[in-house]
This record gives structure tokens, C-alpha cells and sequence, in this order.
């Protein structure tokens, strides 16, 4: 069976690795044959790069894949699911974006030929199943996957000041929140830190040099940029807490990744967030922007290890769920 995913394929490029190789490489081990596009980093020649292979495809592929998210890339999704229309191709929007229920009421129209006509829709958070099924479009729920054994599970003695984050640096994960809440612990942890890792994609960058300096935080943070997946997972065996400032959000494999390594998680309630984390059972939820309940939690993790453990422990149990062994089966469900 051959199958094309369209999606942003930048992980050489970029270092970041994205869903689509994580998944195109996981189902190539399952014996699909997997085309992927674009590896273009100029979004125009992207969107004609994805088109064009498409087209080249039209008569040899039996699905397409199609990476959705709200924003620019929203349109890469329009363009290809009606060339595949075009060419009666079975095609299969993978929903990733934590504001696509916002854009579905932004673009209508535009959302109804997408989503009424493909194949099937895929959510990787229950979040985006309920509310695209609220609009009437089928979809169906298979989890953002990891191999759980290539994450090396640390059993923590004690609890630190000690904060790691790994988004990207863009408005819409907020990482200037990350330094405030900093600034809040030092005044309980005098010797409190914060590891930002993560590619550049605007001026937040900028904006939080800014705080750090502004704060005097320079000796404290420590900005890597983006990291391969496995160097990362090394670096966060020298932090105790992981935190999530993000303002919208899906699932995301980062959180997952964290609660996987052994992690316990503080992360913003938004979108998809509280699919994933249930309040002081796996992790702590606190309101966007929320610095001073971010910081409480902290101090919570740090003063209780045997509360910390135990969510812990939940957070691995839950993730387990999301290995490929459990996960393949509802792709092979579909691709038949």
C-alpha cells in the first residue's frame, strides 16, 4: 500500500522532529510504502512543492495523509485535499492545531470541503474529536504515538528548583510566562533554574533575552535553541520539573515526552491540555498566564516528593498508552 503525507518534513533542516517522521518511519516499519512532502522551508514553494506531488502521485497512492493545523499551514491543507478531491484520491486530514476549532468558525466554507469530503479525520486529543464532532464532522481518535522504550524513565529521590521547558520560541507558546514564574520561585528558591529549548520562529526570542536581562536572571537560564529529540531527553536528567506555558495547544509530544521521561508536568489548561492531564493526579493545570499558580505548583512539587512521585507514576501509566504497540492497530484499522 502506498501512501503520500503531506506535511512539513523540515527535521533535517530544522532539527525538530516533527509528527510526520515520526509516524511516515513508523508506518514504513509497518510495511507501507511512504512518500512524504514538503521539505521546502519557503512556504510558497512548499504549498507548489506539496501540490506537485500530489499530482506526480495521482494514479500510485491509495491515501493521503495530510498534517491540518489553524494558521498559514491551514491553507497547505486546503489546496492538497482538493487536488485529491480532483483526482478521487481517499484522503485523511491529521488535526494538530489547538486553535483549529477557532479556525472551523473563522473558514466555513472552506472547512466544509476539507473535512465533509475526506476519507477520514483524524484527532490525536479527544479535545478536537468533541469539537469537531460538535460541527458534524466525523473523527475519529488515535493518539499522538511514541516508542516508550526509547524513554529512559528517571525515578527522582528528591525535587529541585530546577525547570525545563521545550517549545518553540512563537507567541503562541507564550515563553516569556516561563521567565516570569522564574522570577516568582527565586524569591522561595534562591537557587532556582529554567532550560528553554526549542527552534526560533519570532521575536519571543527577543522578548524574553529581554526579561532575562531585565530580572538579572542571566546566571539562571539557559537557552539552548532546538535539540534533537534524544539530546534533549539527555539534558532533561538534569531538571526536576517540566513546565508548559503554552496559549493554545492539542496534545503535545513534548508534554507527553516529559511525562513518559518521568517529569511531573505544570502545564496551562488550554485546548487539548486537560485531555491529557488530569489536575493533581498527573500533572498540575493552572490558567493561561497564570504565574502565580504556576509557581504555587512548583513549590508544591518541590515541597511534597512523595505527592510528586506519585503523579509521576500516573503520568508514565497513562502515557504507556500511547506506544506504537497500542496505537498502530487503529491506523491499520483505517489504511485498508
Amino acid at each position: 500500500m502506498r501512501i503520500l503525507y503531506i506535511g512539513n518534513n523540515l527535521t533535517k533542516k530544522t532539527k525538530y522532529n516533527s509528527t510526520l517522521t515520526t509516524l511516515s518511519n513508523l508506518l514504513i516499519e509497518e510495511g507501507y510504502d511512504v512518500v512524504v512532502s514538503s521539505n521546502k522551508k519557503n512556504k510558497v514553494l512548499r504549498l507548489f512543492d506539496m501540490c506537485l506531488t500530489v499530482f506526480r502521485n495521482r494514479d500510485i497512492v491509495d491515501y493521503i495523509l495530510i498534517d491540518t493545523f489553524s494558521t498559514v499551514s491551514f491553507y497547505f491543507t486546503f489546496f492538497t485535499s482538493q487536488l485529491a478531491r480532483l483526482f478521487k484520491i481517499k484522503y485523511i486530514p491529521i488535526l494538530h492545531g489547538g486553535n483549529l476549532p477557532e479556525r472551523l468558525n473563522k473558514s466555513p466554507r472552506m472547512s466544509q470541503k476539507i473535512f465533509n469530503n475526506s476519507y477520514k479525520n483524524v484527532a490525536p486529543s479527544n479535545y478536537l474529536k468533541t469539537e469537531f464532532e460538535k460541527k458534524g464532522y466525523n473523527t475519529h481518535f488515535i493518539p499522538n504515538t511514541i516508542e516508550i522504550e526509547q524513554y529512559k524513565f528517571k525515578d527522582r529521590i528528591d525535587f529541585k528548583p530546577k525547570l525545563l521547558w521545550v517549545r518553540a520560541f512563537d507567541k503562541t507558546y507564550n515563553p516569556e510566562m516561563a521567565i516570569y514564574v522564574l522570577k516568582e520561585l527565586k524569591k522561595e528558591f534562591k537557587n532556582a533554574k529554567l532550560c528553554m529549548i526549542g527552534p526560533f520562529k519570532d521575536n519571543t526570542l527577543i522578548l524574553t533575552r529581554k526579561l532575562v536581562e531585565e530580572f538579572n536572571l542571566e546566571n539562571d537560564v539557559e537557552i539552548t535553541g532546538v535539540m534533537k529529540k534524544e539530546n534533549w531527553h539527555k539534558k532533561s536528567e538534569e531538571f526536576d520539573i517540566f513546565i508548559n506555558t503554552t496559549n493554545f495547544d492539542n496534545t503535545p509530544i513534548s508534554v507527553i515526552e516529559a511525562m513518559a521521561l518521568g517529569l511531573p508536568v505544570v502545564s496551562t489548561n488550554i485546548g487539548g491540555i486537560p485531555y491529557l492531564i488530569e489536575n493533581e493526579v498527573d500533572g498540575f493545570l493552572v490558567d493561561v498566564n497564570d504565574v502565580k499558580n504556576m509557581t504555587k505548583a512548583i513549590i508544591k512539587l518541590n515541597n511534597n516528593s512523595v505527592e510528586a512521585k506519585k503523579m509521576i507514576k500516573n503520568a508514565r501509566l497513562k502515557v504507556e498508552k500511547f506506544d506504537w504497540l497500542f496505537v498502530k492497530d487503529k491506523w491499520k484499522d483505517i489504511l485498508k
